[in-house]
């Protein structure tokens, strides 16, 4: 496969005006085949490179790459800028070392989640935030405006492509070496390509084996794009876009679709993100204290729903109903080639959220059964990823 015969003029057809910003890669995904844009961050992403259950395959039997630039960058400077950044997370980042990435919860002052960002460290006092959609940028500024610190908060001109699959790590080395193919899981390294810089990190959303390539200078995108196809091509390389079955096979959590400003780390099940004996001061520590002596009313879960497969992911939230009461309901659901199964991400109450639960699910018209399970429901240590 090869570029096609595409035009600028072309991206007409997908554009809603200004107020949406293109990606440097927009124009190259276009060529390489993409049929269908979202928004998100307020950029395009491309999420249509023909059939999904394709590209599923082709992310877990090869690579692709994928424009991601609209996971933007917060970046936190200055004397205070570590303070800043424990700030504004629940986890502790005491430990985190230059070169380190940590997967991060951004909370607010009543311990609901903002934003669950990548955070790479690149200097003492030298931060990315790498976002999910909602608008941290502002949320860090106005939380800088009253904090007292003395810190820069900027979106620098960063760019990341992810380059995903088991046959990632060769690719990455064809096109750039041996040094980033050995980077251990989630650290990264700075990197000069041919005099445009780079950051290069082993992480990705798809927790199959991979990178994010982090471009620094947007002019050159097009040109990062097409060496990496040129030399991934022949290794199996294909254009792709972020994976909604391998997502939910990997129980990663989407923002506004799994959780919103309204859910809280203890109900996502995310406690392991949250240090409430560590000295140092973050936004929500006094909510999330009270919260986690309260417990919680809902939890999020794995579930396996009957039936004949689901064509596509859902585009609203189905009812969960046990005893003719709704209790809960499904943020994501899809089926899996690999498992043969309707799987979903879901929030129910939580004295229905226990392994085994039997409940119902309501949609497109029709009820069906549905099995509260363990989660994620492939690979559950994640040594796919992690490994090598």
């Amino acid at each position: 496969m090869g570029p096609l015969a595409v035009t600028d003029q072309t991206f007409q057809s997908f554009s809603f005006g200004t107020q949406v910003r293109k990606s440097p890669y927009s124009d190259a995904a276009l060529r390489w085949g993409a049929q269908g844009f979202s928004v998100y961050n307020h950029m395009y992403i491309p999420r249509d490179f023909g059939d999904p259950v394709q590209n599923f395959w082709n992310l877990v039997n090869d690579a692709i790459l994928c424009d991601v630039a609209v996971e933007r960058q917060v970046e936190i400077t200055g004397p205070d800028a570590a303070k800043f950044t424990q700030f504004l997370s629940c986890r502790d980042l005491s430990k985190c070392e230059v070169g380190q990435c940590k997967y991060v919860l951004i909370t607010d002052q009543d311990g609901g989640i903002i934003n669950d960002p990548i955070l790479l460290k690149l200097g003492e006092n030298h931060f990315w935030l790498s976002i999910a959609d909602s608008d941290v940028l502002l949320w860090a500024k106005g939380v800088a405006a009253c904090a007292g610190m003395d810190v820069q908060i900027t979106e620098p001109d960063v760019s990341p492509l992810q380059l995903q699959g088991p046959k990632s790590r060769d690719i990455l080395r064809a096109a750039f070496g041996d040094a980033p193919a050995e980077l251990r899981y989630y650290r990264f390294m700075e990197y000069d390509w041919h005099g445009v810089p780079l950051v290069i990190s082993r992480t990705g959303w798809s927790s199959e084996l991979g990178y994010e390539i982090f471009l620094r200078d947007g002019a050159h995108g097009d040109a990062l794009w097409e060496h990496i196809m040129a030399v991934g091509t022949p290794m199996g390389l294909k254009p792709g876009h972020t994976s909604a079955i391998r997502r939910i096979e990997a129980a990663m959590l989407s923002y506004h679709a799994d959780m919103t400003l309204a859910n809280n780390p203890f109900e996502m099940g995310m406690d392991r993100l949250v240090d409430l004996d560590m000295d140092a001061d973050f936004v929500s520590k006094t909510a999330l204290t009270r919260i986690k002596a309260e417990g919680v009313a809902q939890k999020f879960v794995g579930m396996v729903i009957d039936g004949p497969p689901l064509t596509g992911a859902n585009d609203e939230n189905w009812p969960v109903v046990a005893g003719g009461e709704q209790v809960g309901q499904i943020n994501s659901a899809i089926h899996s080639p690999r498992l043969d199964q309707n799987i979903a991400l879901a929030m129910v109450g939580a004295d229905h959220a226990a392994d085994g639960t039997q409940l119902k699910v309501e949609m497109m018209g029709a009820t069906r059964s549905a099995t509260v399970v363990p989660k994620p429901f492939f690979d559950p240590k994640k040594a796919i990823a992690a490994k090598g």
